[in-house]
């Protein structure tokens, strides 16, 4: 069980380390600003995802959220780097569109562990 949470712990903090930094960079940095305009973004889009990237990590920071809240966290932050992959590949090559997979990965595998010690003993339907 130890062995799980720090699994847990360590690949959460290090996907929002990655979510945190482009959230960062994305109201200061100006080359990110401009990457949102090149890849065909509106500049408010930038603002929004910054902000909902910000919500997302203390969602799954904080320790006594509700569980459903951190599993839309994890749905909202799967979609996002999934699209960001997506959006860069499209535009700029599939090099530089596997930049979101790290966090991708990180955060596939805090949400298995997330579910493996919070519903490893529960039924389907107490799990709902």
């Amino acid at each position: 069980m130890k062995r799980d949470k720090t699994i847990y712990w360590v690949s959460t903090v290090l996907a929002m380390l990655l979510g945190a930094t482009s959230a960062f960079f994305y109201f200061t940095n100006s080359y990110m600003i401009e990457g949102f305009k090149h890849v065909g973004f509106p500049s408010y889009f930038r603002i929004e995802l910054g902000i909902a990237k910000i919500s997302g990590i203390l969602i799954l920071l904080i320790p006594k959220i509700p569980k459903m809240l951190k599993e839309w966290a994890y749905v909202g932050f799967g979609i996002t780097f999934i699209s960001g992959t997506i959006a860069h590949g499209v535009v700029d090559g599939l090099p530089k569109g596997l930049a979101p997979v790290l966090p991708l990965i990180f955060l596939i595998v805090s949400y298995y562990y997330f579910r493996k010690l919070n519903y490893q003993n529960l039924t389907l339907k107490e799990q709902l």
